[in-house]
């Protein structure tokens, strides 16, 4: 393994300075539909020049600036350029509906938005519907460009490297009342989290990753952008996931690794898909799954069919992605575990005492470490309740670990549903039944599916005399296609504890009892 980054290097740009030093003309970024690749010195030149870009602006350092790209250059450059400028990026999420979109804009305080122009009427949409739309300014650019419209090649930076403590990403993310939540990241976390990846895989300047993930995405951000950053790696970022692709760009490019979800595995087992060998024999060392448990048997069946082996690992959007991970050795790794901590510390505890539970003893997994965010956003209730009295984030996932420090996990405090590695929310789901005219009750919940891990499933109890046949077509139209639930289920009441509370857990086993 190379040697890491002068741990002095404190910050995105001090991590890009000291690559672009030592590597300036290795290739950082290689986007495969138009050829094009960016190296690290490239990198440097072009985050001055988004710096300098803002600044000409009125957009000083320490704004934040929304990002609503699909994968490729332009969001790469931004991401990093805006982090090393010592701007707050906001990922905005590709697949939002309107609504959600425009509670974070009308939230997150965002003084300017990089936009492709098949975003654009949505985006203007959004900022209408929150009034923002003076107040916040757009840069409408092409996804596939090197530069930005007027962006100047000889800029210098024009504000000083900013803290270790400075915020540096907002990410937004799914809470159990439907509401988005802003996670705030500091220079630190996500750093800590590129270097975790870094360390656990024992990544080097000759690993190059295939990366499909979403750039939106906390997976994306810190494991297949900042860790490479950090390693002084490189990655190949095609637009979107394809099955079809998958391999052939693997091969194409000799990477030495994969980022999936277990999704993507699940469709590449399901699609006739061949694995085509890499040019330099063992290239291609292992794959990494994370965002959702992975089942066992795709683990196997994946492993078998092309000879790669997984390494599970397990993150939150809190914890700047890693928390768990499984040995690189594959002989030591756990099926259906997401691994052992690393990096950051964790334990299992009693969710109403606190009290740390006993080896294989199952409690409420918390976490602490460099990569454990600061705070919600504009949130210091939502940010009091995520953590324990002596600091600890509160996952929200029940598990137990084993005498050997790995960690399994049986289930959820929170009633979040996470569907092909996407967090919903089963309020934002219910809100959208109880609106309709013919629901009195309701409250949605997961089933297992064999693709997405998680499909959304819902109860409701209508008002007398109503039918409800169109509830599916109902939510489709409010929700889209992806968060509206595969089946709705009519009762006659929804099961409910002691306090009244709709126990979303038996309604999952009257859906599997109906089948």
């Amino acid at each position: 393994m190379a040697d890491p980054p002068d741990p002095r290097a404190g910050s995105v740009r001090g991590i890009l300075e000291l690559q672009a030093l030592k590597s300036p003309a290795a290739d950082f970024l290689i986007a495969p539909e138009t050829g094009r690749r960016l190296g690290f010195g490239d990198l440097l030149r072009s985050s001055r020049a988004i710096a300098a870009f803002l600044a000409a602006q009125g957009i000083a350092a320490g704004a934040h600036v929304g990002l609503l790209l699909p994968n490729g250059l332009q969001a790469v450059r931004l991401f990093v350029g805006l982090a090393a400028g010592g701007h707050v990026v906001v990922p905005l999420s590709l697949i939002a509906r309107p609504a959600q979109l425009a509670f974070i804009l009308g939230h997150s305080d965002c003084q300017a938005v990089f936009v492709a122009p098949e975003r654009e009427e949505a985006l203007r949409a959004a900022l209408a519907s929150v009034r923002r739309e003076a107040g916040v300014r757009l840069f409408v650019v092409d996804p596939d460009s090197a530069l930005l419209p007027g962006e100047s090649e000889q800029a210098s930076w024009l504000d000083p490297e900013p803290a270790a403590d400075a915020p540096a990403l907002l990410m937004y993310t799914s809470g159990t009342t439907g509401r988005p939540k802003g996670v705030l990241l500091t220079q630190r976390n996500v750093l800590a989290g590129a270097r975790f990846v870094s360390e656990a895989h024992r990544l080097n300047t000759s690993d190059r990753v295939l990366a499909v993930l979403p750039l939106y995405h906390i997976n994306a951000q810190i494991v297949t952008v900042l860790a490479p950053l950090y390693h002084g790696g490189s990655l190949v970022m095609p637009r979107r996931f394809s099955t079809a692709d998958f391999w052939r760009l693997a091969a194409e490019h000799d990477c030495t690794w994969l980022n999936v979800v277990p999704t993507m595995i699940a469709y590449l087992l399901q699609h006739e898909c061949v694995k085509t060998a890499t040019r330099g024999a063992g290239r291609l060392r292992f794959c990494r799954s994370a965002s959702a448990p992975l089942p066992p048997a795709q683990q196997q069946a994946f492993e078998e069919r092309f000879g790669v082996g997984i390494i599970e690992t397990m993150g939150l959007t809190e914890t700047a992605a890693p928390v768990f991970a499984n040995p690189i050795e594959q002989g030591a790794r756990r099926l259906g575990s997401p691994g052992r901590a690393f990096g950051n510390e964790a334990r299992v505890i009693d969710p109403d005492s606190g009290v740390e539970q006993a080896v294989g003893a199952v409690g409420e997994i918390v976490v602490r470490g460099e990569n454990v965010m600061t705070a919600y956003y504009k949130a210091p209730e939502d940010s009091a309740r995520a953590f324990t009295a002596d600091g600890w984030l509160r996952t929200g996932d029940l598990g137990y670990r084993d005498e050997q420090g790995f960690y399994f996990i049986t289930g959820r405090l929170k009633e979040l549903i996470i569907k092909g590695g996407e967090n919903i929310a089963p309020r934002e789901i219910d809100e959208v039944l109880l609106a309709h005219p013919a629901v009195l009750e309701a409250a949605a919940f997961a089933i297992p599916h064999p693709l997405y891990g998680q499909e959304i499933a819902a109860g409701v109890v209508l008002r007398p005399g109503e039918a409800g046949d169109d509830l599916i077509a109902f939510c489709r139209h409010h929700l889209g296609l992806f968060k509206t639930p595969a089946r709705i289920l009519v009762l006659d009441e929804l099961p409910k504890g002691p306090s009244g509370k709709v126990q979303r857990l038996r309604l999952s086993n009257l859906i599997a009892q109906d089948r």
